[in-house]
């Protein structure tokens, strides 16, 4: 398979594989077995994901404290960061979703596609162990977790946004629901940041108060803001 060349891992089964890149909305438009799709894979990539991040940053930063090191995680696992790991590598491309979904968008969706990062992640465990899924996710991570180590605001943006903002101006900042896609259940919010009449950035979350926090974080990037 084109996607194990990618990732830089041959599976010794391939069915694990395969049901990491199966999405529950495959799984129901097709009528198929509810237990073939990528969930408990993921459930599992979430936790060797935090094992692996956190001894990283145990053993290579020393001077951090407790709380510096839990922000540092927080900011180096969440959504946006592993979407862009899955856009790095085109998975969704590879990933089997139904017909709603894609027309969607949900090739394309940051929830969907870290769901589904995590979902290799834990089938690269479960094929092969610790340190094949521990390689896989440094290579992905490990220049961001050390871009992001001096960062005190990750585990909160928007008020290290405000603050900055602050120095120089009294004015509000604002946040505008611009769109929401998907279904009930799984939906998506798209947020639109604004400052003084400029609008400085976007963001997208499962829900409203995620989605600010995102396009915080995009507005601290993008202007420098740090």
């Amino acid at each position: 398979m084109d996607f194990e060349k990618i990732i830089g891992y041959k599976f010794k089964n391939p069915a694990i594989l395969e049901n990491a890149l199966v999405h529950t909305s495959y799984v129901n438009e097709n009528k198929i077995s509810p237990r073939i799709h990528n969930e408990r894979l993921e459930f599992l990539g979430d936790a060797v994901l935090e094992l692996v991040t956190s001894c990283y940053i145990f053993t290579n930063f020393p001077n951090l404290s407790e709380g510096e090191m839990t922000r540092l995680r927080a900011g180096v696992v969440c959504e946006p960061s592993l979407a862009k790991c899955a856009r790095a590598i085109s998975l969704g491309e590879f990933i089997k979703m139904g017909k709603g979904e894609v027309s969607g968008g949900g090739r394309d969706r940051d929830s969907v596609l870290s769901d589904a990062y995590e979902a290799v992640i834990g089938a690269i465990y479960t094929d092969g162990g610790y340190e094949p899924a521990r390689d896989f996710i440094l290579a992905a991570l490990k220049d961001d977790i050390h871009s992001k180590k001096g960062l005190r605001w990750i585990a909160d943006c928007k008020t290290h946004l405000q603050e900055q903002l602050q120095r120089y101006s009294q004015a509000p900042i604002e946040y505008y629901v611009i769109k929401e896609e998907g279904p009930e259940h799984e939906k998506v919010f798209t947020v639109e940041l604004a400052h003084e009449g400029r609008i400085l950035a976007q963001g997208v979350g499962r829900n409203k108060k995620e989605a600010e926090q995102a396009a915080a974080r995009f507005a601290i990037e993008d202007n420098g803001l740090y």
